[in-house]
């Protein structure tokens, strides 16, 4: 079991625009595919911050339209704010607040031997990475420049440095595979 961090980002290293809109990477459809789906086979459990929940009921999910859409993940998913937020029917939803290693213990239980997916966002990848919880970054860089906009890490991870383990084109983009390593 790993606990990964799979996110998209500009070239320049943003998740988001500045505006918090991800139509940067919309504009690109479903790249990844048949990887993504692979990817998320497994994943046994998900943690995701509230800026990325709220993000998926207001665009995705459209909650308040005459035809919202369901859940996108089957997976138990735990939500990290500080925040009450709204739940949605139907899905398997966890809410956490503090710190993430109460919660980890319990998403790692959950998920026996699949991986924990860090959805979002950097903030939140980065406290599991305080506690030397985080195993992976998996970012897919896209081939757009946001000038500014949400960091993909808000940390500093310096010494020891990330190990590459892969790179992979998936045209338009370039995945990239890290393993952090806490040990010098």
């Amino acid at each position: 079991m790993r606990t990964q961090y799979y996110v998209a980002s500009s070239l320049d290293g943003f998740i988001a625009d500045s505006n918090n809109s991800l139509d940067w990477l919309l504009q690109f459809g479903e790249v990844a595919g048949e990887r993504y789906e692979r990817f998320l086979a497994n994943v046994g459990a998900l943690a995701m911050g509230s800026t990325t929940y709220e993000w998926l009921l207001e665009h995705h999910l459209q909650l308040d339209s005459d035809s919202p859409q369901a859940w996108p993940y089957e997976q138990p998913t735990w939500v990290f704010s500080s925040r009450v937020l709204p739940r949605v029917e139907g899905a398997n939803l966890y809410f956490a607040s503090g710190d993430v290693r109460p919660a980890y213990d319990k998403m790692a239980e959950v998920a026996g031997e699949r991986n924990l997916w860090i959805v979002g966002g950097g903030k939140l990848a980065g406290q599991f990475y305080d506690r030397a919880l985080l195993d992976e970054i998996i970012v897919s860089i896209a081939p757009v420049l946001l000038g500014d906009g949400v960091p993909l890490l808000p940390y500093r991870i310096a010494r020891p440095p990330l190990v590459l383990r892969e790179i992979t084109p998936i045209t338009p983009f370039v995945e990239l595979q890290y393993q952090v390593n806490y040990n010098e």
